[in-house]
């Protein structure tokens, strides 16, 4: 629920700009705004976890703050970082993981013991906004879980629905490139004969609920697995010829919204035309073997830099124009104790200390310059009441106003 305040304020002709600054200042300090019903957001993170020299949570938040990063994935639900993000206003999905899946399909109850112990128990204060059921279950090797999956998001759905959260809470499930039968050029996507089985019945729910579908795009991957017939500027978001999709008759310049629109169009083929794609997973590895093309910091660095300033025009994609792009970057911290090739531990914008991996826009940690005796730490204000500091605003705004 957003949360309003109104003030009666008296015109003054002396004084009355400053008074008018001190009141808006006071506004935003003091107003509590949900995020819900802020400016659309584009940008988000995903915090993985699968290291052994990370930052404690607590300093997680900070830096996110520091960034401005408001919007993060987790992939699971652990009660530390749910605990550590408590009140600094950043809206997190998380995951319920693969193993748990079986689990949960089997009965409503299991489900509500798992929304009510990692959901309910940390709302409101923990903006959970919603619930990844599995990770890139559907085209992946083990079949068992494809069957699960919609009980399992039916029966956490239904968990939430019950407690009244629903409206707060999303379910979705994202996935990999591999549902896809082939995606270019993008209006001839359509989903694999052997998912589709899977894929129509989880589409259909999701569209009952309202949930968009995510997806994982990596350009990173597609140019990896075919850096001889892939022009590595178009990959990036460089100058390049693009393409041309002949059925649309829609030019791309890069592969990212080529991949975007490629979902929208598996999408309308499957009937769900009014179905929001929303990117779960995307970046550049900024370190890899020797067989992994482009994976190196140049590329990493112009990837994510051109991707955040796509993102931050808040546009559309040349088959869905009006459908605003909105993105979770991987990652935010190289994860050292992921298995596979280099690359799967190269991906992050940001090293342990805090500090940016390499530059595409962020400050990282950085102190404020500015004095200690001018600046009010919201810590401070929280400490010793918001009412006392908003009598002081106030009594000093009232003080030039009289002079």
């Amino acid at each position: 629920m957003e949360c309003t305040s109104s003030v009666y304020l008296p015109t003054f002709h002396m004084g009355s700009s400053i008074f008018l600054w001190l009141f808006l200042i006071f506004s935003v300090i003091f107003s509590p705004v949900s995020a819900k019903h802020s400016v659309t957001w584009t940008y988000g993170v995903n915090y993985g976890r699968i290291a052994n020299n990370l930052p404690q949570p607590e300093s997680v938040v900070t830096l996110l703050k520091a960034a401005k990063i408001n919007h993060i994935r987790i992939y699971d639900a652990d009660h530390g970082v749910l605990q550590a993000f408590k009140g600094s206003g950043i809206e997190i999905i998380i995951g319920l993981p693969n193993e748990y899946l079986k689990e949960i399909s089997i009965g409503e109850d299991r489900a509500m013991n798992w929304v009510q112990e990692n959901v309910q128990a940390f709302l409101p204060d923990t903006r959970i906004r919603g619930i990844a059921v599995g990770n890139e279950i559907l085209g992946g090797t083990t079949i068992e879980l494809w069957e699960v999956l919609l009980p399992a998001a039916k029966n956490v759905y239904s968990a939430l629905y019950r407690l009244g959260l629903q409206h707060t809470v999303e379910v979705s499930s994202p996935h990999s490139e591999a549902v896809f039968a082939n995606s270019f050029p993008p209006s001839a996507c359509i989903f694999r004969p052997d998912v589709a089985p899977f894929m129509k019945p989880l589409l259909e729910f999701f569209s009952q609920i309202g949930s968009p579908f995510y997806i994982n795009a990596y350009p990173f991957l597609a140019y990896k697995n075919d850096p001889q017939h892939i022009d590595i500027n178009y990959a990036l978001f460089k100058d390049n010829r693009g393409i041309y999709d002949a059925k649309t008759k829609l030019h791309y310049d890069n592969m990212f919204e080529a991949q975007v629109d490629a979902a929208y169009a598996a999408l309308d083929k499957a009937g769900f035309n009014k179905m929001q794609v929303i990117v779960s997973e995307t970046g550049w590895a900024s370190h890899g073997d020797p067989d992994e093309a482009g994976a190196n910091v140049k590329n990493a660095r112009t990837y994510n830099r051109n991707l955040r300033k796509l993102l931050g025009k808040k546009k559309g994609t040349p088959f869905r124009p009006k459908m605003v792009i909105k993105a979770y970057v991987f990652a935010l911290f190289n994860e050292n104790l992921k298995p596979g090739p280099t690359s799967e531990r190269n991906f992050g914008l940001f090293k342990p200390d805090g500090s940016i991996a390499y530059d595409v826009g962020f400050t990282g940690l950085v102190p404020s310059a500015a004095p200690p005796s001018i600046l009010v730490s919201f810590k401070e204000i929280a400490g010793q009441g918001w009412l006392r500091w908003s009598y002081l605003l106030v009594s000093t705004a009232w003080a030039v106003v009289l002079l």
